[in-house]
């Protein structure tokens, strides 16, 4: 079988989970409007609202460029607005509008259903160990 010899490949295994997990939140998020970067990101920026979009980008584990283009969507959606700091010009604090508060709750709610649906068909267990596991090789390849 072709992709037998895959089995043991980092790259083939971690894409398709990524292509098939994208899939469920993609659904979970459509009834907001918003791609699951968008969301995720969303949901950052409510969990702390004001910050920074270099401090974004970093928690996020996305370059500046690709922050700009998701934040450029939340803004024409009108879900977060940005503000120039103080001390630097040239850095963008990031603030949720009234929309994105009032929507806070069903978007962790729809997040939180995928999770929920994952630790289903995993285990609760299995699910807990594999995201700890891809979150260490994620942190040792950086």
């Amino acid at each position: 079988m072709l992709l037998a010899m895959f089995d043991h490949c980092l790259y083939f295994n971690t894409t398709a989970l990524a292509r098939r997990l994208e899939q469920e939140w993609a659904e979970a998020f459509k009834a907001f409007g918003l791609t699951s970067p968008q969301a995720f990101m969303l949901r950052a920026v409510l969990k702390r609202p004001g910050l920074l979009q270099s401090e974004l980008s970093e928690e996020l584990s996305i370059a500046r460029p690709t922050a700009t283009r998701a934040l450029d969507g939340l803004e024409a959606k009108g879900y977060i607005e940005r503000h120039r700091t103080a001390g630097d010009g040239r850095e963008v604090a990031i603030c949720p509008t009234s929309e994105a508060v009032r929507i806070a709750a069903a978007l962790n709610d729809a997040s939180g259903a995928v999770t929920a649906k994952l630790k289903k068909a995993l285990g609760s267990g299995e699910f807990t160990d594999t995201v700890s596991k891809i979150r260490g090789v994620r942190l040792a390849l950086n």
